[in-house]
């Protein structure tokens, strides 16, 4: 899920609690050949790739990160990269052994690790962390274990995938087959799920909620009800639904932090989870394995998982923090805006596994250019 830019497992679909077993295969819990060394080197750059919108836009969170992190460590300099591939970036760069030239990558979603392995062999491109260096690792909230058997990655941020809709064109849909009904003809704006991380995520919601044999047919019947898909979120929400040229749209359950900050009309950013669900969309961070600087991006792990840190990035990227309620203090407005469901639904890591490619290629091939 990346920061939207209007502010500065099959069968197991229930995200599963932070297990804490972040250690290289085979080795005990206390460490992965990352031992804390006893006078760690915290001098030198940190070189941290991130996607654009954290760092460019309106009041994005990457510039008082790094103005934080260099006032809390006086002898480094952090240095945010924005690669124009994103992660394709990196997996192409390790499979030509080229330098990476970044020590920590912040924006990883559980089907890019799954891309990596697919792309690299299992656990690959990224260090498997010890978590006994990263102190604040045990605030993070149950629930947003990344689910990577490898241990790469932990969270520092979540959103939910819902349906935001016009409560005085539609009522709010119940299910996610209420929207093939007659009442939800020419109703529902959707994303890509080629290029587009919501599109993906509610893709994948519909693969969990029909099953590997049954998304097509739900989709077909979407598309027999008039869905229109677009390529990005900005393209079907800035411009279809706040063009009203439809009543509903799929996008976060942040929605009503934005509407409520722009004083619009609240009745058209109404918050929808059918069935009581939303997509949980973790947002993780993870250390390169070729790092430079190792010392210091274990210490930007814990720094982003920090308090100050963690409401800052909260409610400039308007998601959810990591971290949990009694360590992070956040505005009156994002606790009153912003919206989680009773079920966070996932497809994870081992269901993902060998499978979202094809599962992506076969939706494309019927409905990505409609």
């Amino acid at each position: 899920m990346r920061r939207r830019t209007f502010i500065g497992a099959m069968g197991g679909s229930t995200v599963a609690g932070l297990a804490g077993c972040l250690t290289r295969d085979g080795d005990d819990e206390t460490g992965n050949g990352d031992s804390e060394p006893e006078n760690p080197d915290l001098e030198g750059e940190l070189t941290v790739a991130t996607y654009e919108s954290m760092v460019d836009g309106d009041n994005p969170a990457g510039p008082w990160l790094k103005e934080a992190f260099e006032a809390e460590y006086a002898d480094a300099e952090l240095t945010w990269t924005v690669p124009g591939q994103g992660l394709t970036h990196y997996i192409e760069r390790e499979q030509q052994n080229a330098d990476l030239e970044a020590d920590v990558y912040l924006g990883l979603n559980v089907d890019d690790l799954v891309r990596i392995d697919d792309s690299l062999g299992e656990g690959g491109l990224f260090r498997e962390l010890n978590v006994d260096r990263i102190d604040n690792a045990g605030r993070i909230r149950d629930g947003l274990d990344m689910g990577d058997p490898h241990g790469r990655v932990l969270a520092y941020d979540t959103g939910y995938i819902c349906l935001v809709y016009d409560e005085t064109v539609v009522d709010e849909p119940e299910t996610l087959g209420a929207l093939t009904e007659p009442a939800y003809e020419d109703s529902l704006l959707a994303q890509n799920a080629q290029s587009s991380d919501p599109g993906k995520a509610f893709l994948l919601w519909t693969v969990d909620a029909f099953g590997e044999d049954g998304y097509l047919e739900y989709w077909r019947d979407l598309e027999a009800n008039g869905v229109r898909i677009l390529d990005d979120w900005s393209e079907s929400y800035y411009g279809a639904y706040m063009n009203e040229e439809r009543p509903m749209v799929v996008s976060y359950s942040t929605d009503q932090v934005y509407a409520s900050a722009e004083e619009y009309d609240m009745s058209r950013h109404q918050i929808a989870f059918p069935n009581g669900q939303g997509y949980a969309n973790p947002e993780g961070m993870g250390i390169f394995e070729r790092a430079s600087e190792l010392d210091l991006a274990y210490e930007f792990l814990d720094f982003a998982l920090s308090s100050e840190a963690q409401a800052v990035v909260a409610q400039r990227n308007v998601q959810f923090p990591a971290v949990s309620s009694e360590h992070v203090d956040l505005d009156e407005e994002f606790d009153q805006y912003a919206h989680e469901p009773s079920e966070a639904v996932t497809v994870g890591y081992e269901a993902l596994r060998g499978k979202l490619d094809g599962w992506v290629e076969d939706w494309a091939r019927e409905f990505a250019g409609q």
